[in-house]
């Protein structure tokens, strides 16, 4: 208790100890305080739902958009770690929407160049697909976070392959000129 007589302070955000990967318990043979999921008896997996429409649509500029893809490989591998009816479907569409625009914003700013014309003065300014792409690549890396630290706490099989947030640059890289 402060001097005043309010009670301030107290635990920081993030501060204590990290809590463990479901996978490290799993090999330590720590399992007594940890929950996991019961698997149903006579229940298949399905196969990937069904993109929503809206994610399929024609962009104005003509251009590939690449939603699908992205989603088709964050689903698989939701489906490798076996998490795929634990992250919500509406986070993996964002997740895909967010870093299309990205690929968008880079393309434009390979396309335009660092530099724009201001409308009214005429001089140069910096672009805003620069800022945009920063702000979707911000996004990006908010949405995978939550994505991984679901993966990472609830994942009974360790992976150590690629990861879909490596194949960005990938995906830009290998538009045709």
């Amino acid at each position: 208790m402060a001097k005043d007589g309010t009670r301030r302070g107290g635990a920081r955000i993030g501060a204590g100890r990290k809590k463990n990967a479901l996978v490290d318990k799993i090999n330590d043979d720590r399992l007594k305080d940890t929950y996991i999921l019961p698997t149903p008896a006579g229940l298949e997996a399905t196969d990937m739902p069904p993109i929503n429409d809206y994610l399929k649509q024609e962009q104005k500029n003509g251009e590939k958009f690449y939603v699908e893809e992205i989603y088709k490989e964050m689903w698989n591998w939701l489906k490798i770690h076996e998490c795929e009816a634990l992250v919500n479907q509406q986070l993996i569409e964002q997740y895909a929407m967010t870093v299309s625009r990205w690929i968008q914003c880079e393309q434009a700013i390979s396309e335009f160049g660092f530099l724009a014309k201001h409308p009214t003065t005429g001089n140069a300014i910096a672009s805003p697909y620069v800022s945009m792409s920063k702000d979707y690549m911000k996004q990006i890396n908010t949405l995978w976070y939550q994505i991984y630290q679901i993966v990472r706490e609830n994942a009974s099989v360790s992976y150590d392959g690629s990861i879909p947030k490596d194949d960005l640059m990938e995906k830009l890289l290998r538009k045709k000129s």
